[in-house]
């Protein structure tokens, strides 16, 4: 019976286990021929060494396998291929006892009897019901796994559930241990992919271990970070590539504020001994294959605000003292990633990691897919992609957005949606990455731009001709109160009311005067949600901000039509309406004269401070990037951050998104804290009783009917999601407290 998995074992461990077989056998035929002649005291004694050996011969095995990591989720030749061994050979060795003990006793009796003829068996003891039968545990069964709870894994069941059906798709997760049994499903999950929490009782993994002695030795010099104070490297790498040339500008006029504010951050909160991450930066839109030339006309008028954002955040990480790898080319981000194209495994490749961040747009996500084939997967969770103005979950949602009809270029990522990193806060399902807005003025600058006089003039916000159009009557009013200024490039200005000072393009210094100047800066309902009215508010003008009514969106407005988002514009500038407010912004109705003379008089009857919101500085930026980073963790099951104690949970009437009613309490809707809200005892806490339940895969949800006392949870962790209205529920709806100036962070995010 125990030849079939003998030949597992080397052969001196099976020479030990043949002798040590054979021996126990030959003391119970001993044993049974002293039974025999012999008085039932001398028996017990007897019964008592073959015990004491059989404790001996353990013990000598678990000496000699102490190293070796148990379990059936390190391969073979393990501590867990001798116990399936010495089980199948305890349970022979304990059926034949029984048989004999069963012989015995019919001697003592004087029953009598053949010896090897015997049918009769032991009775069966209370657990023997409960053991596994040995040909299950040759082929991988496992007694029952008791799994602890799954409070704050809102992954983990769904995982395992993935799991049972698909885990034959791919043999390296048998190489894992893997075998078909909960229990190993859940050890994979927790030790390995992190999905969900580590079982009580088990001890730390081999690579687990392995890791923390190479963290041990490689603690300060080679992990640990701190911040960088000179640009010389990071200009050394930019400046050889030409596509990097108007970056490479900005990060050099900007150079001094930055060391400025790291060293201010660095004052305020403890910046030393972070652990220093390799990070990818990947610019699709800059690459050859992208077709879009944005490098090549940066220089003429083109579109720069994700050239703002690249090269701020590049700064940021920069500065934190991270390793950063910028690839702008294909070719780069084959080079970059060479060592795991290959790879093929659903599983996570092990050893050193070739990334462990990864700032991408779009267009790189496309390519950044295709390049690395089925590794993708594993860098799934490491994504952090650039998108101006947002990926909502419905749209992110492969398998939801082709339901509900989306036909948009830009979505079905399946990613988390907070991975998708935003210009300004207009959506809390994304990250705010955000920019920093430039102050062009150099230190002689600043002491005499005291000196400037703010003149009776408005500056509007308009470079193409096109923006004016049908915009006359609007003018007239403000030409009514102010001089009326442009920076219009272009040959055309047909659209521009004669009485427009043009200036045409400006540099950045010539526009900083002519803000200082200038005590209206005039919005022309287009483009939307630009960096361009904060950079007139740092510089003391009041901006005039159009209001949309209706508001406007892909339902209603063509520039939204294929975006991943159904979000409403309210006004031309969301984030300076609800986030700045008047003095420095006045949001109005462009088409009513009473409202937009009453602003214009307002605004030249006071005088206005410059005003910049902490976020949009050097300063603010780091910290909110330093704070994401040391933070912000998808690739693990249980979210820690924010901190849950920040949590305010809101009911949002039928017709209303927890983004409103979050933004309406001077808070903000924290989509991470929906998973702490999605189950009947959770609910429980905060005084929401649940008499019935369904599950749902819909985005409004979890909801609650307050009739029938009737909740609706999610039954798809990625569509969370802070947008939209239930039309006949009230949405349960998870709010948090932010700092003022970086609604990013909560106050105890830090």
């Amino acid at each position: 019976m125990a030849t079939p998995f003998l030949w597992k074992l080397s052969s001196q461990k099976l020479g030990f286990f043949l002798v040590s077989f054979g021996f126990i056998w030959g003391m119970m035929l001993l044993h049974f021929t002293i039974q025999q002649r012999a008085s039932h005291e001398n028996s017990a004694v007897l019964r008592q060494q073959i015990l004491d050996l059989s404790k001996r011969y353990i013990k000598a095995l678990a000496e000699e396998n102490q190293s070796v990591m148990d379990g059936p989720y390190v391969g073979t030749m393990t501590a867990y291929d001798l116990k399936k061994t010495l089980a199948v050979l305890l349970d022979n060795i304990m059926l034949r006892l029984g048989k004999l003990e069963s012989k015995v006793e019919n001697i003592y009796n004087g029953t009598g009897g053949n010896l090897t003829n015997g049918t009769s068996t032991a009775a069966p003891s209370a657990t023997n019901a409960e053991k596994v039968n040995v040909a299950d545990l040759l082929n991988g069964a496992q007694e029952k796994c008791e799994l602890p709870p799954l409070d704050g894994y809102p992954h983990c069941e769904g995982k395992l559930k993935w799991m049972k059906e698909m885990w034959r798709s791919d043999s390296c997760y048998g190489k894992y241990g893997v075998d078909g049994s909960t229990c190993s499903f859940f050890i994979y999950l927790s030790e390995v992919e992190n999905w969900c929490p580590r079982l009580p009782w088990r001890t730390k993994s081999l690579h687990e271990e392995m890791d923390r002695r190479r963290q041990v030795r490689m603690s300060a010099p080679d992990l640990v970070t701190d911040i960088r104070t000179s640009f010389e490297e990071l200009h050394r790498v930019m400046s050889q590539r030409e596509e990097f040339r108007w970056m490479m500008l900005r990060i050099k006029r900007m150079a001094e504020p930055w060391v400025g504010a790291v060293h201010s951050l660095a004052g305020k909160q403890n910046l030393a001994k972070r652990r220093r991450k390799k990070i990818l930066v990947h610019l699709g839109l800059l690459t050859k294959e992208s077709g879009f030339k944005i490098a090549e006309n940066a220089f003429s008028g083109g579109p720069l605000g994700e050239l703002v954002q690249w090269s701020d955040l590049i700064t940021a990480l920069y500065l934190l003292g991270h390793d950063v790898r910028i690839s702008a080319s294909l070719a780069e981000l084959k080079e970059i990633m060479r060592k795991v194209m290959g790879n093929k495994s659903s599983c996570p490749t092990q050893g050193d990691k070739v990334v462990e961040l990864i700032y991408i747009d779009i267009v790189g996500l496309t390519q950044f897919k295709k390049t690395l084939g089925p590794s993708w997967v594993h860098y799934q969770c490491m994504l952090r992609v650039l998108d101006s103005f947002g990926t909502e979950p419905e749209f992110n949602h492969a398998h939801y957005a082709q339901s509900k009809g989306h036909k948009t270029p830009w979505g079905k990522w399946n990613l988390n949606p907070q991975q998708f990193n935003t210009m300004f806060p207009h959506t809390p399902d994304n990250s705010f990455l955000g920019f920093v807005v430039e102050q062009h003025l150099n230190a002689s600058d600043i002491r005499h731009i005291d000196d400037i006089k703010r003149q009776n003039q408005s500056l509007v916000y308009g470079k193409v001709d096109n923006f004016w159009k049908d915009k006359k009557q609007y003018l007239d009013i403000i030409h009514s109160y102010t001089e009326v200024h442009g920076t219009v490039h272009g040959t055309s200005t047909v659209h521009l009311p004669s009485y427009v000072r043009n200036h045409g393009i400006l540099s950045g210094r010539d526009l900083q005067f002519l803000l200082r100047e200038t005590k209206l800066f005039v919005g022309l309902s287009f483009p939307y949600e630009g960096p361009a009215p904060l950079e007139a508010i740092a510089n003391g003008c009041a901006f005039l901000n159009p209001k949309f009514t209706p508001p406007k969106s892909s339902k209603n407005t063509d520039f939204f039509k294929g975006k991943p988002t159904l979000r409403e514009l309210s006004s031309q500038h969301p984030y300076a309406e609800v986030y700045i407010g008047q003095p420095h912004v006045w949001t109005v109705d462009i088409d009513n004269p009473v409202e937009v003379e009453k602003a214009i008089s307002s605004i030249l009857s006071q005088k206005i401070e410059p005003y910049l919101p902490y976020e949009f500085t050097c300063e603010g930026m780091l910290q909110r990037v330093n704070a994401f980073i040391e933070n912000q963790d998808f690739c693990h099951g249980q979210v820690m951050w924010p901190p849950l104690s920040t949590l305010q949970v809101k009911m949002a009437e039928p017709g209303r998104s927890c983004k409103q009613v979050c933004q309406e309490a001077q808070l903000i809707c924290e989509p991470s804290f929906f998973q702490h809200l999605n189950k009947d005892k959770d609910l429980a806490r905060f005084g929401i009783d649940c008499q019935t339940v369904e599950s749902s895969a819909d985005t409004l949800v979890p909801a609650y009917s307050e009739p029938r006392r009737h909740c609706i949870f999610q039954s798809d962790l990625l569509l969370f999601s802070c947008a939209g209205a239930h039309q006949s529920m009230q949405r349960i709806c998870p709010c948090r407290d932010y700092m003022k100036g970086q609604v990013a962070l909560c106050k105890d995010c830090l």
